[in-house]
């Protein structure tokens, strides 16, 4: 399969994955979906669907009656393996307007809700700028809003990553203000009004490229039941499971999971997990 694909130009073969993802998650492909989603022309679908059918003749079977293929029942992906975390990104950015619905793979998206999320405005300039500053390796001037000041205050910084908390973007740099390397949030940088070679290297930031694995398992207290649903829920294996997190996003991380405070502060169903080993943190803070 793997000389199969190397041959391929990259237009057919993103063609030949979608039919695929649409066999495994639909359970059924035929020209029409082809054509729809990459405007190509019959003739140039029902090649596809040829060229596919030639490549893994097991994973979809032809009925006349119905008039599309059907996914095989020996059916075994080719292109990509199959991934929850995918179908549901893409679930995610269509409902939320980020992803346009002709562009989503998803032929029947199911209902879908969410707790909603406060809005975060990053402008687009100001990204572009900090993304074209981390690119060629220059510090900007920004104007930034800070909760530890009562006016907005400018400071040259050296952006070198961007980092997501899971509500907020922000932009990982080497504040020269404040000497050392911190989080900037996209959304308060009001203005950027110049940028020169950037002093410093995004190598030196240690807790950048360095990680930290959180063991985490289900709370003592709960029953056994809850216990193996919780374990269920985190892919825990042996009663625990090892996330790695860049130790720069840790308390953001420690947050997120509801591992900052100590765990006797809430009831165990509502803590439900709890971190093993707790020395990564003293660690962090020595």
């Amino acid at each position: 399969m793997e000389n199969g694909r190397s041959e391929l130009r990259w237009g057919v073969e993103q063609r030949l994955e979608y039919i695929e993802f649409h066999l495994f998650w639909e359970g059924y492909v035929n020209r029409i979906d082809v054509m729809q989603q990459f405007g190509v022309s019959v003739n140039q679908a029902s090649s596809d669907l040829n060229r596919y059918i030639a490549l893994a003749p097991d994973n979809m079977v032809y009925d006349k009656s119905a008039r599309t293929y059907l996914r095989g029942p020996d059916f075994d992906c080719k292109f990509r393996r199959p991934d929850a975390a995918h179908y549901l990104s893409q679930l995610r950015l269509v409902v939320d307007d980020v992803l346009e619905r002709d562009d989503c793979w998803i032929s029947d998206l199911p209902p879908y809700g969410s707790a909603p999320t406060p809005v975060r405005g990053v402008d687009p300039v100001t990204l572009r700028s900090v993304v074209g500053a981390i690119r060629r390796s220059e510090a900007i001037e920004v104007k930034y809003r800070s909760l530890s000041g009562p006016e907005p205050r400018w400071r040259w910084i050296a952006p070198h990553a961007i980092g997501f908390y899971g509500s907020r973007w922000h932009t990982r740099a080497f504040c020269q203000t404040d000497d050392c390397f911190k989080e900037f949030l996209l959304s308060r940088i009001l203005d950027i009004r110049g940028s020169r070679e950037s002093e410093t290297s995004a190598d030196d930031d240690r807790d950048w490229h360095s990680e930290v694995t959180l063991e985490v398992g289900p709370h003592p207290e709960i029953s056994e039941t809850q216990a193996k649903v919780i374990a269920l829920d985190y892919g825990m294996r042996g009663g625990k499971a090892n996330i790695k997190v860049r130790r720069a996003l840790l308390y953001h991380a420690l947050r997120r999971l509801g591992l900052d405070t100590d765990p006797a502060a809430r009831s165990p169903q509502d803590q439900q997990i709890v971190l093993f080993n707790r020395e990564v943190i003293d660690a962090d803070h020595r």
